[in-house]
């Protein structure tokens, strides 16, 4: 059986949820039709000419990618240019693109704790704070005899987490009132006849992004028709989300060495440096893409380094002032994350028995030539 456009892209959204990206970011659908059975999927950094060839190779009619294929407001579509020419090609051959940015690298398990996992960064925290999850408090009502089954359902929906803690709970006994009326099918008590029903107040906290998904979990455990329950939203914000990672490194090291551990981490063959080699490095940074402007956020967490690309000379000279090292492995080195999606995504279609395949892309998107 293979997947619909939809699921798959219900299964990306899960690892980054859309509203997690930038207000300038363009992710979603950018070009297809996700109405249709999806054969193969090539997971992509970039998506040209060559990356259009390989999926039409391998037989893929959906390509998920970091990079947008549309930034701008296109003022036409001309098939006589490259860009038009490859936009035709997608067409012609029912390819749909999807594009997954700022959301992938904000989200937990996403691009930056990749890249801080290659680096040996160990319990990495946003370098910048961007996105603060928003909380609401489910209340439920449910009979004693179904209150493990209900509590089960909320919590292993996701409800319930606080900190580093999960599946918490406050539960209560109290007596329930209500009289059936006529077209009822009541699971306690009879038409017409007030019934005192013994029941457990279930509390916990649902973030706002699976809300729906914790509802329809919840109701379909509970044995109710009509189900009494509240959703609060609260002014107790969650998790902060945000871009890049910092933290220690497994085991301090200097500079120098630092750069053969981003090189091999990343699988550059060349980076920039600016700083001493010889310098300690205890605890580092990285941010995927271009994020020399983060220097100042990097230095406020402790880094002794920050690693991220398109370091312009300007911001390399006001590093050195500032006391922080850099290293540039490029902004192709995001390309960690064709293999992480395609690997993600493959469990979650194994997982529900989906015959749909994921290929990571081969073709290399760096533009550079290091000579």
């Amino acid at each position: 059986m293979l997947a619909k456009g939809q699921t798959v892209i219900q299964y990306m959204e899960q690892l980054a949820p859309k509203h997690l990206a930038e207000d300038w970011d363009k992710v979603g659908l950018q070009l297809g039709s996700l109405q249709k059975e999806i054969t193969n999927v090539l997971v992509a950094l970039d998506v040209n000419d060559e990356v259009v060839e390989e999926a039409i190779r391998l037989g893929c009619n959906l390509i998920i990618a970091h990079h947008a294929i549309i930034f701008r407001p296109l003022q036409g579509i001309q098939t006589d240019t490259p860009m038009g020419r490859m936009y035709e090609k997608l067409i012609k051959n029912d390819i749909a693109v999807y594009i997954s940015h700022t959301n992938l690298d904000v989200t937990e398990g996403g691009m930056n704790d990749w890249m801080a996992e290659a680096l040996g960064i160990e319990n990495g925290v946003p370098i910048k704070d961007i996105h603060s999850e928003q909380l609401s408090k489910l209340v439920v009502f449910v009979p004693k005899d179904h209150h493990q089954k209900v509590l089960d359902a909320i919590l292993n929906a996701g409800a319930g987490a606080i900190g580093n803690y999960s599946h918490c709970s406050f539960n209560i006994e109290g007596y329930g009132t209500f009289i059936p009326g006529e077209g009822t099918d009541p699971y306690i008590g009879e038409k017409g006849k007030l019934e005192r029903a013994e029941e457990i107040r279930i509390e916990t906290i649902v973030p706002h992004n699976i809300r729906n998904k914790v509802v329809q979990a919840m109701l379909k455990a509970h044995p109710y028709e009509e189900v009494a329950y509240d959703l609060y939203t609260m002014d107790l914000k969650g998790r902060s989300l945000g871009l890049g990672r910092v933290g220690k490194l497994k085991e301090p090291t200097t500079l120098g060495q630092f750069v053969e551990t981003v090189k091999k981490g990343l699988k550059v063959d060349h980076v920039r440096v600016v700083g001493d080699l010889d310098r300690p490095i205890r605890k580092a940074a990285v941010l995927g893409g271009s994020g020399g402007k983060y220097y100042n956020s990097a230095i406020f967490r402790g880094a002794d380094v920050l690693v991220t690309g398109d370091l312009d000379y300007h911001t390399a000279q006001d590093a050195v002032l500032a006391g922080i090292t850099l290293i540039d492995p490029g902004h192709n080195a995001e390309k960690i994350m064709k293999e992480k999606v395609a690997e993600w995504m493959t469990g979650k279609l194994v997982e529900h028995k989906y015959d749909t395949a994921v290929h990571a892309s081969q073709v290399n998107t760096e533009p550079f030539k290091f000579l």
